[in-house]
């Protein structure tokens, strides 16, 4: 009548991809590297402002790789899921590092609007291709795994965001090289902090949903709780809770009340595989908790929760 089960959650959505971030981790802190010398170089704020950026972004980078390897650590003590949350955490900072970088090029660029400084096009543009194949390249790495969680799509959307700078330096570039117009730079600086701030606001809503245990967006409870009420045995289900731990490690537990002759022809253990068996199956939650009752203790809980 034993009911053996293991769940293994050492290895979370993003540890898998922890190559793929140190990659895209290097590679940032190249371009950072280059479009530095290149401002000194040039002379141009736009670089500067850019490298600044990528700056940023290696760090957003950098956060969720530490986190990956806090959360291969193994629970112990009082942390009963090991560290997995730590790459929730690492995605919320990734998210208000966007929004302030947003908020910065937003307003370096009415800056720059209001003066205007001389700039080398010609090395500008240089510096921004270099910086432009580079976040390409790590663009490649992340993109297939851009899903896999919170962070790995944040890491992907800072790097996005810094394609999108090199793009509008190079826009600049040509502008000023073709009109003298310096205020171009300032202009595609506004346009990208623009486009940098709902995807932080997006990200930073998303983290925030995980941390307080809100269902996840594609879990519907009410599916859910109709499963398992159809199941041989089952009378009803109660105290229903839904929440992710870290990404790719939905949690569900329940309070399932059956006939009472399943505590008495050792039926549970097998009705209690069944439950779990449907799902994994139907709704990809492998590990759920189930608290299986006769149907008079429910008089003996608290109303607290539905």
């Amino acid at each position: 009548m034993g009911h053996d089960h293991h769940h293994d959650h050492a290895v979370t959505a993003t540890g898998k991809h922890r190559n793929v971030l140190a990659g895209a981790l290097a590679i940032s802190v190249a371009i950072f590297a280059v479009e530095v010398v290149g401002a000194l170089v040039t002379g141009s704020l736009a670089l500067l402002a850019d490298a600044g950026h990528v700056l940023a972004d290696a760090g957003g980078v950098a956060l969720a790789l530490g986190a990956t390897l806090l959360a291969a650590r193994p629970a112990a003590g009082r942390r009963t899921f090991g560290w997995a949350r730590a790459e929730i955490l690492a995605a919320a900072v990734n998210g208000l590092i966007l929004a302030g970088m947003g908020v910065y090029v937003f307003v370096e660029g009415i800056r720059r609007i209001v003066e205007p400084g001389a700039v080398d096009p010609g090395g500008m543009a240089l510096f921004g291709a270099i910086g432009l194949v580079g976040n390409l390249l790590a663009m490649a790495l992340l993109f297939r795994a851009r899903d896999a969680s919170l962070n790995m799509r944040g890491a992907f959307l800072e790097v996005a965001t810094d394609t999108a700078t090199s793009v509008g330096v190079l826009a600049a570039a040509a502008v000023i090289a073709l009109t003298g117009f310096t205020r171009a730079d300032a202009i595609v600086s506004i346009l990208i902090g623009l486009i940098i701030a709902p995807r932080a606001l997006r990200l930073l809503r998303e983290a925030a949903n995980v941390l307080l245990e809100a269902a996840p967006a594609e879990v519907d409870l009410d599916r859910i709780r109709a499963h398992i009420t159809e199941l041989d045995h089952v009378l009803g289900v109660h105290d229903l809770h839904v929440h992710t731990v870290t990404s790719g490690l939905p949690v569900l537990t329940a309070h399932v009340v059956v006939d009472d002759s399943c505590f008495q022809d050792g039926h549970a253990p097998q009705l209690l595989d069944t439950m779990q068996e449907c799902l994994a199956g139907h709704f990809d939650v492998e590990h759920s908790t189930f608290q299986l009752e006769p149907a008079g203790h429910t008089d003996h809980e608290s109303p607290t929760h539905p």
